[in-house]
């Protein structure tokens, strides 16, 4: 098969070549790739080695495809079936797989973190990871839906348990957990403030259902939410920022409020006012990925249109290097989605 392989980090060793075609093991599907979307992941691989991947690797998480052969044991799908991948592999035997909680697995690894994924032709996978792609939606559509879906919806409704008619305010409105993350919380009645680093990209958030949108490049964004709720506060940021967004997240919190965050982009290091911190009974989530179940539970909202995928814009698989370089410049705005 083809595939985009690397090797070492540098965007120059994205390498589109020939690859061993993977075979379908006991419990596993063989999924010919019919799209597949980037995350932060391939760009931090074109950058900084990576601690969960082995060279030669093919990286790509977010996929969809058509079911081609089946492993021993396979009851759940059938070769021929239209499918989408969930992006978390664990071992389905601990007490966190047990109790539901798969994404905190001792053995969780991403597809294309720890085993091959989906920047080439065909992808190897366990059954459980393979959901039916809802009829109305594209290839494209379909890929760009479960990694970031998955996290926002863990980090509104899980983790920091988003409450009707709250204030949310929605960090790097553009990125794909962005463009998840405002219609997540539009679907639960929050009042959504967009923030990016471009008025064009706000523009386009405002569209998705935002309701205001702050331009963190020009205008300080504690003092713009709070400008924006009467001097109160937001009741919630969701952040994948990181860096001086971070403390200017947390100060932009009303008391009792609290900031949730999968991430950091521009940098990992933010300095925090501890006193603060606790006088106004402000609180911090982290949060990782999210369940099967939670992606699950939401997959008809994708088939009656209430969520839908946003695809900034698509690629063939062999210029892999050009849509990883757009993403490393942050031109995007939702999901850039490789094909085949």
């Amino acid at each position: 098969m083809k595939a985009v392989r690397i090797r070492q980090p540098g965007l120059e060793h994205y390498v589109y070549e020939d690859a061993p075609d993977p075979v379908a093991g006991p419990g596993e599907a063989l999924v010919r790739v019919k799209a597949v979307a980037l995350n932060h992941l391939e760009a931090w691989a074109a950058k900084v080695p990576g601690p969960a991947w082995d060279p030669p690797r093919i990286l790509g998480s977010d996929i969809a495809g058509v079911v081609e052969a089946v492993g021993a044991g396979v009851r759940s799908v059938k070769p021929g079936d239209e499918v989408m991948l969930h992006p978390g592999v664990s071992c389905g035997a601990c007490i966190a797989c047990l109790d539901g909680d798969d994404n905190l697995c001792a053995r969780y690894r991403l597809l294309g973190q720890g085993c091959d994924g989906g920047m080439a032709e065909l992808v190897a996978v366990p059954e459980h990871n393979a959901f039916p792609k809802p009829a109305n939606l594209s290839w494209e559509d379909a890929a760009s839906i479960p990694l970031v879906f998955t996290t926002a919806i863990h980090m509104i409704t899980t983790r920091a348990g988003l409450r009707l008619g709250e204030t949310v305010v929605v960090n790097a409105a553009g990125s794909g957990v962005g463009v998840a993350a405002i219609q997540i919380a539009k679907l639960h009645g929050a009042r959504v403030i967009a923030s990016a680093g471009s008025d064009a990209k706000l523009e386009r958030a405002r569209a998705l259902g935002a309701d205001e949108g702050i331009n963190y490049t020009t205008h300080d964004l504690a003092e713009e939410a709070r400008r924006l709720t009467g001097g109160r506060g937001v009741d919630m940021v969701v952040e994948n920022v990181g860096g001086a967004i971070f403390e200017k997240s947390v100060t932009a919190l009303a008391r009792n409020g609290r900031v949730v965050t999968c991430g950091a982009t521009a940098g990992p290091d933010a300095t925090l006012n501890v006193t603060r911190l606790f006088l106004a009974h402000k609180t911090i989530y982290g949060s990782f990925m999210g369940t099967k179940g939670e992606l699950l539970r939401y997959m008809p909202f994708f088939a009656d249109g209430r969520l839908r995928a946003v695809v900034d814009r698509s690629y063939a698989l062999k210029d892999a290097r050009d849509a990883i370089g757009r993403m490393l410049h942050r031109e995007q705005f939702g999901k850039i989605v490789l094909v085949p």
